[in-house]
């Protein structure tokens, strides 16, 4: 029996993927196997020995210690792409909130309760403070052409606009998928010098860190609108400020308020709501539920962030032993010999490595006994060894 202990509220729709015959999961689990995460902080747990995956129904994993789940072999997922609809729809109403003073105009409106029959005629003399141009015709850069990133650029180009994205990184996926009016541009200053609309879809990593700054503004249209639906550090907050102020950027619209941005002239900040859809969270749950399954059951990894995927198909009549191990020379002969001495046949291998930590797994046709586990485990670089 499998236990699963999960932090926050997961989606039924998630949890009822868990077999109740192999599976037993809640908020009140102690030594589990793996355990399931939304947005609550994982930073200060203790992690259990017999802890083996964390699976984080959500894209960001900022909320777990990612470098200390590596150092003790534990798996950490993530659902990249399960939310992309939900937060690409935002940012398609992002767009028009920047353009057009929807939020504004609808505060001023309040403004006029109690006017009685004034009320029309004091809606058309005030409308015009409110006036936007049309997104239609405009061009919008996007950073970032991941999951989420593809689908506003089409979404987008549908809307009529002039789509130029960058991605140095861009998956074959992502570029399939990318439709073909999209200028795909190698050098993001194009993107600052030719996009009315600017909108940033990366993870937050030392090379992105306040990617918009104040260097990168100066290089951007006047008048230039940034949607930030991805991080709030991408994006620095005292120069847009600035920008904002002296009018170099006219609108900022972003998910992730702070207190210094929340009120300030020319920002939209809104509550965080990108992945905030029932349709959202089943996705994201059903996803990292499904990983953790195909892990806990066969070893296959599925959209880590700190191992590399890796899938092999099981036969009958086989023993599969999962190793987690240090990217090094030497250590994969180590491991098979640890078999073979035993005159047991290998019947199927896969090794797959990312940055300083490698993944291998071994279909045995005999017994996986204690003595060969200890021994594996007994070799430099090996982290974590389990039995299938």
């Amino acid at each position: 029996m499998f236990k699963i202990k999960t932090f926050n509220k997961i989606s039924p729709s998630g949890l009822e993927k868990f077999d109740k015959e192999k599976y037993v999961y809640g908020d009140e689990i102690e030594n589990p196997d793996a355990a399931l995460v939304r947005s609550a902080s994982l930073h200060e747990m203790e992690f259990p020995e017999n802890l083996k995956a964390i699976a984080r129904a959500g894209a960001g994993t900022n909320n777990i210690p990612i470098d200390r789940c590596s150092e003790a072999g534990i798996v950490v997922f993530n659902t990249p792409g399960a939310n992309a609809n939900a937060v690409k729809e935002l940012v398609i109403a992002g767009l028009l909130l920047s353009s057009r003073k929807i939020v504004s105009g609808i505060e001023w409106t309040k403004t006029l309760k109690g006017q009685g029959e004034n009320v029309p005629k004091l809606v058309e003399k005030g409308k015009s403070a409110f006036a936007g141009p049309e997104i239609a015709g405009k061009s919008i850069g996007v950073i970032g052409l991941g999951a989420i990133g593809v689908l506003v650029a089409n979404a987008a180009d549908d809307l009529g606009m002039t789509v130029y994205g960058y991605d140095p990184y861009i998956s074959v996926a992502s570029a399939w998928n990318l439709n073909k009016n999209a200028i795909h541009v190698l050098d993001i200053k194009e993107i600052f010098a030719n996009c009315d609309y600017i909108t940033v879809h990366v993870p937050l990593n030392d090379n992105t860190r306040d990617l918009i700054n104040k260097e990168s503004i100066a290089l951007m249209k006047d008048g230039v609108r940034i949607l930030n639906f991805s991080r709030a550090e991408l994006v620095n907050t005292a120069d847009i400020l600035e920008a904002l102020d002296n009018g170099k950027v006219a609108s900022y619209v972003t998910d992730f308020p702070t207190d210094e941005i929340i009120g300030a002239e020319g920002v939209i900040a809104i509550p965080h709501l990108g992945a905030s859809t029932p349709e959202s969270e089943d996705n994201c749950a059903t996803m990292a539920v499904n990983q953790l399954i195909d892990y806990l059951e066969n070893g296959n990894i599925t959209n880590s962030v700190n191992l590399p995927d890796a899938s092999m198909p099981r036969y009958e009549n086989t023993t599969r032993i999962c190793v987690i191990h240090r990217n090094i020379p030497n250590i994969i002969s180590q491991i098979t010999s640890v078999v073979s001495k035993q005159n047991i046949n290998i019947e199927n291998m896969l090794n797959k490595s990312k940055k300083d930590y490698a993944y291998s797994m071994l279909d045995i046709s005999g017994e996986a006994t204690d003595a060969i586990v200890n021994e594996i485990k007994s070799v430099s670089g090996i982290i974590k060894v389990r039995v299938i």
